[in-house]
């Protein structure tokens, strides 16, 4: 198991030193820096800033430059927020971490249960309820549904706040600051819970319905055993498997489709700061998020692999 890991890791390097290499040309060919479109510069001052912040080399010099500092976890100085990047992320991704980690537990919990619950009772009612209420998760834009809630449980109701991580002015400390952030939490956990939690059931679903019309499925019933144990143990980790694959980019795909989510409810996560920076043209944060977002994605990969050997037993990395 640690050797088959390591070995993955040493065969995702080169993955990750390509995708730095795209993202790097990306960005430095973009038009214009944030230096350039900043009016108040005279063209003395710019060309001293360009030379200090090294934007006046020749671009290969500056590749390498950048991912031998990306490696050492310096992904270059924000001109906008005047701080390295690294400091930047690292004080936002932590909020951006936790309604995206949230919103993945809950989507595979809801995903999981209803998917399998709707594949037993194939064509029921429930099957119907269940199938339109995923197709109407997965039409309405992140931005209309997130207005949505703020109109109903915000507005109207003044059950939950607007936006933000703390109600403004707040000095609140220990469970009552925690419980001020939960409560500001909910509404951006449940508009990406909701984006991404009908895709997940009707693969769950279409899952489900082939694994139980298998043979050993009905072995196993054959055998007397109870339906649940049939279900939940035997069909259930067989119908995992496939679902397994869309961890690597459920990952990187929860904190990037948070980015228009987070600037709705003005959470302060890597999302918002990526708008901000498109913005100003700060183009050192834009590649360095997305640097982490190319990083998530191959954890997201050698995570999906030890989940398949403990989803089957039969499959043994070695």
């Amino acid at each position: 198991m640690r050797q088959y890991m390591v070995k993955r890791v040493l065969h995702l390097i080169p993955t990750v030193i390509g995708a730095s290499l795209i993202i790097f040309f990306i960005f430095a060919l973009a038009p214009g820096d944030y230096v350039d479109s900043d009016v108040m510069l005279t063209p003395e001052r710019a060309a001293e800033l360009k030379a200090m912040y090294g934007l006046d080399k020749p671009l290969w010099e500056r590749y390498f430059i950048w991912l031998g500092n990306a490696f050492r976890g310096d992904f270059g100085y924000s001109l906008q927020y005047q701080q390295p990047v690294a400091t930047v992320l690292k004080e936002y991704v932590v909020n951006s971490f936790m309604i995206a980690g949230i919103s993945l537990v809950l989507t595979w919990i809801i995903a999981v249960f209803i998917g399998v619950f709707s594949a037993t009772r194939q064509y029921s009612w429930y099957d119907s309820l269940i199938t339109l209420a995923v197709f109407g998760a997965m039409s309405f834009p992140s931005f209309f549904i997130g207005l949505l809630l703020i109109k109903w449980f915000a507005v109207d109701l003044g059950w939950l706040p607007i936006g933000g991580i703390l109600d403004t002015g707040s000095q609140t400390t220990g469970y009552a600051r925690l419980w001020e952030i939960v409560r500001h939490m909910i509404l951006p956990t449940t508009v990406l819970t909701m984006l991404s939690v009908g895709s997940l059931t009707r693969h769950f679903r279409a899952n489900m319905i082939d694994v139980i019309k298998q043979d050993f499925v009905r072995t196993a019933r054959a055998k007397g055993l109870k339906e649940r144990t049939v279900i939940y143990k035997h069909a259930l980790r067989n119908a995992l498997l496939p679902a397994i694959t869309l961890l690597g980019l459920e990952l990187p795909g929860l904190f990037s489709g948070a980015i228009i989510t987070e600037r709705i409810f003005t959470w302060p996560g890597v999302g918002y700061i990526h708008m901000e920076a498109i913005s100003n043209r700060d183009y050192t944060v834009l590649m360095g998020f997305t640097m982490f977002l190319a990083v998530l994605t191959v954890i997201g990969n050698l995570l999906a692999d030890w989940l398949y050997a403990v989803a089957d037993p039969r499959i043994r990395l070695k």
